[in-house]
């Protein structure tokens, strides 16, 4: 390999132009295909097969009046007043013109909804008087019946008498054309009677079944008593837009095209204020924020090269590949859906990689021109040795990230293999590009100083003993302690959604969010739906009955502020209903009433199901738990078989996972505390804490892993070299870090500055991730691999590089900073050695990026003991 990029280098180096015009047009082809093929980006996280989504692709399919996504538009007086007539008949108006509107399919207005609510109390009182009033004359109508009867009964009894007596006188055939007459008028007054109770019966019987549907219905409309759309004070109402397709579907287009309708609109005394589901906009790829990272890259740069077109060059070369890859994935957004924060994290990843692998090889070539190698061949050797050592650190960030496809999460998935291809390309242009500017630069990269003592470069001192084994062992508790306090507010990490109180203070969407919080109440901003499955079918007749009694269940459980039935499948099979919850969409007692929901038991009830904010967040969470056990066995078993192979070591390749687990959970702490407990709020413009970015953690895990092995690599290499060289383990370790510590510190200051910039992005999704991935380098690079990494490989000493013999016969060697090159190069060791005269422990024109440029002016080995190590792979028996 190395022998490959020395060769692609000087080919680079030769054909500068043809190299820079390829590129260009590269970038030509990406923007162009961006522009041809390009789609929509979306905000709305989606996850197929959980039981969320689920739950409302069977809404769909039942209840297809229902479907299509909706969105909220608040109105609020600006004196807190109630609303005239005028404004209202202004709303009304302003509601009525958006059907007109692309995607829109319909408007729902809050008066005249609330009126119906209304309406419906007022007819429910109106028809409970009407029944009482049907229940006084059935009753009075049956005192008239039973008088009657009573009389009917004393007649009966008159004339039984009056029979007996004729009877026992013998004149019983003289009475009884009389008898028979009063008992024919007796008779036909029973009978009269009984059609008089009959009809009074089923009078009272449909009066029963007309209370009962009255108080079933009374019943339900006090289950959604906590549901209005317009407040108690009249001062806010809330209008429902349905669009006629899934929210994430909606162009952004046809979104903006609703927020300029409302902004547009002027009606005096009111405010209009939209919701996040159709407020939230595209987070900017690359605002203030993230050139600010950019110039504080630059200025790191500049300090490290002292020359503007040394802190340049990367720059370019990073901006080039962030164009090539980010384009090019987004030309993808019109085949498959792509959510907003994918290409922030390209970018991301494309400018902080960019600038440190430029950084890394054009530190090497500065490092050999100084020490008079010839421009060219300078070129060739800095792209075969730290070239080489950048495609092994690369491919580590390549794994990690490709590996995200493993957790089934295609949004996360795409994710992983955009930032990828973001990284793929800075290696390229890393390796192919840096080597042709470097060309058209020429000894300019160095300054005017520097260029003046080419070849003369004095001896650089580097470590001739060992750290204290004391301060090894302080140094690694004392670290081990800090980053595990650091980490402790991760043991009550909470994960979940951005809800609208995550938007910006001056936003749209969170005054929306907080309005309708302080009219309404927090749950109605994150409703819930549920889904009631039913063992049987109801009929119509009995079908308010069954809503009243599955909703009284529901509304039974604890933290739920109001019921309201969305209607029936039908097959009256299926019953749906919107729950709204006591707490907002990200409150934990709403993700304990979701998971209280769905294990609830309601006799004649198959399934409950829900969907939902909350219950997304549920299930995004689960299904991220899942994934991670075999994310991280793929990623660290891969990872820790390439470090086997660099490093020719078993416990070097451990501690490395083990310090990275630690950095990880340290910044899982610092994120925590920022944005859930709200430390440092104001800094980072955290006004209303909420839980972490449900899939943060495992985007952190992937991004930071193949960056720490970066650092791992650059740094620990340097102490592989001199000790296969022939310095005690111990000392090894001092000279290692020595070698490597600057370029080390400036690569993790200038992606921490990159990361940081997106710090301050208007989108809380960007935010988490820009400070995570920022304090995850920072804690890494200077508190694991420069403080942590050395002790521990101090106290290990020769065991540090232990490894079995049958492994080390079957392992090929990677040579991954080149060593072989150097040896085959005569002008690399002329690079690199020059000076080694001076004696042990000093070393001319070390390179901080260069951990082998200093071997072979090490400790003086003879070359019987040098030839051994490197032919039996540069590691001590």
């Amino acid at each position: 390999m190395a022998s490959l990029l020395y060769r692609l280098g000087r080919l680079s180096a030769r054909r500068a132009w043809v190299v820079i015009a390829a590129w260009i047009v590269v970038l030509g082809l990406a923007g162009g295909s961006f522009a041809l093929f390009g789609g929509t980006l979306t905000t709305a996280v989606s996850i197929p097969g959980t039981k969320t989504q689920e739950v409302s692709d069977q809404l769909a399919d039942e209840f297809p009046q229902a479907s299509g996504g909706t969105g909220s538009v608040v109105f609020t007086t600006s004196d807190d007043s109630a609303f005239t007539d005028d404004q209202q008949a202004d709303i009304v108006s302003l509601l009525g013109g958006m059907t007109d509107l692309d995607d829109v399919k319909g408007t729902v207005d809050p008066f005249a909804t609330q009126a119906q609510l209304a309406d419906s109390q007022a007819q429910i009182d109106a028809g409970r008087q009407q029944i009482a009033d049907g229940r006084t004359q059935i009753e009075s109508g049956q005192a008239q019946i039973d008088a009657a009867q009573a009389q009917l009964t004393a007649g009966q009894e008159q004339l039984d008498a009056a029979r007996a007596q004729a009877e026992a006188a013998g004149q019983l055939a003289a009475a009884q054309a009389q008898l028979d007459a009063q008992q024919a008028q007796l008779t036909a007054g029973q009978q009269q009677i009984d059609t008089q109770q009959a009809t009074l019966d089923s009078s009272l019987s449909e009066l029963e079944t007309q209370e009962s549907t009255l108080e079933d219905g009374a019943s339900l409309l006090d289950l959604s008593s906590g549901i209005r759309q317009v407040s108690e004070d009249g001062t806010t109402a809330v209008a429902t837009v349905q669009f006629d397709k899934a929210l994430n579907l909606v162009p952004s287009e046809a979104k903006e095209a609703v927020v300029s309708h409302l902004e547009d609109a002027d009606i005096a005394g009111v405010d209009v204020e939209v919701s996040n589901d159709i407020a939230s906009t595209i987070p900017e790829i690359f605002g203030p924020g993230e050139i600010a990272g950019v110039l504080i890259a630059a200025v790191v740069l500049f300090v490290m090269l002292g020359t503007l077109i040394g802190a340049g060059l990367p720059l370019v070369n990073a901006l080039i590949g962030v164009g090539v890859g980010v384009l090019a994935s987004l030309s993808l957004s019109g085949a498959v859906e792509m959510l907003s924060v994918t290409p922030v994290l390209g970018v991301m990843l494309g400018l902080a990689v960019g600038i440190d692998y430029s950084l890394f090889i054009l530190n090497r070539h500065r490092t050999q021109l100084k020490a008079g190698v010839p421009l060219e061949e300078s070129i060739g050797l800095a792209n075969g040795t730290s070239g080489n050592a950048v495609v092994f650190a690369g491919s580590t960030v390549l794994i990690a990230l490709l590996a995200l496809n493993l957790t089934g999460i295609p949004f996360l998935g795409l994710m992983g293999t955009v930032g990828a291809v973001c990284v793929f390309v800075a290696i390229l242009i890393a390796i192919t590009l840096t080597p042709a500017l470097l060309r058209l630069v020429g000894p300019r990269i160095l300054t005017k100083k520097a260029r003046a003592a080419v070849g003369r470069t004095g001896a650089v001192k580097v470590p001739s003993k060992p750290m204290g084994t004391g301060r090894a062992v302080l140094t690694l508790i004392g670290g081990v302690v800090v980053l595990l306090i650091v980490a402790i507010p991760a043991l009550s990490m909470r994960l979940g959604l951005p809800a609208g109180s995550s938007e910006p203070v001056e936003s749209s969407a969170y005054q929306a969010y907080k309005i309708v919080e302080d009219k309404f109440g927090a749950g109605v901003n994150g409703p819930l739906l549920v889904v009631a499955d039913l063992d049987q079918a109801v009929s119509d007749d009995d079908l308010v009955a069954e809503q009243v009694r599955v909703g009284t269940e529901l509304a039974a459980q604890d933290d739920v502020a109001a019921i309201a039935p969305i209607g029936a499948s039908d097959d009256d099979a299926l019953l749906a209903f919107q729950v709204v919850p006591e707490g907002g969409p990200t409150a934990e007692s709403t993700e304990q009433l979701v998971r209280d929901l769905r294990s609830l038991d309601v006799e004649g009830v198959s399934s409950l199901g829900v969907a939902g904010n909350a219950s997304g967040n549920i299930d995004v969470s689960e299904k991220l738990a899942a994934a991670l056990p075999l994310y991280l066995l793929v990623v660290v078993g891969l990872s820790l078989i390439i470090l086997i192979f660099v490093f020719r070591s078993i416990l070097v390749p451990v501690t490395a996972t083990l310090g990275f687990v630690l950095s990880l959970f340290a910044a899982f702490g610092g994120v925590t505390a920022v944005f859930q407990w709200g430390w440092l709020g104001p800094v980072f413009g955290v006004h209303d804490p909420g839980p972490i970015l449900s899939f943060l953690p495992i985007l952190m895990v992937g991004v930071l892993f193949g960056l720490a092995m970066d650092y791992q690599l650059f740094l620990v290499s340097g102490m592989r070299e001199s000790y296969a060289h022939g310095s005690p383990a111990r000392l090894a370790v001092q000279r290692g870090v020595h070698a490597g510590r600057t370029v080390v510190i400036a690569a993790a200051l200038i992606m921490a500055a990159v990361f940081s910039g997106f710090v301050f992005s208007n989108s809380v999704m960007i935010q988490s991730i820009g400070l995570g991935l920022a304090l995850g380098v920072l804690v890494d690079a200077f508190v694991v691999r420069l403080l942590l990494i050395p002790a521990v490989m101090h106290l290990l000493g020769d065991a540090a590089w232990w490894i079995p013999k049958w492994l080390d016969r079957i392992l090929p060697d990677v040579d991954v900073e080149g060593a072989s090159l150097e040896r085959s190069h005569p002008a690399a060791g002329a690079g690199a050695g020059a000076g080694a005269g001076a004696g042990a422990g000093t070393v001319a024109g070390v390179g901080p990026s260069d951990a082998v440029s200093h071997v072979a002016a090490e400790a003086p080995v003879d070359a019987e003991t040098s030839t051994r190590h490197h032919g039996d792979g540069a590691h001590r028996a």
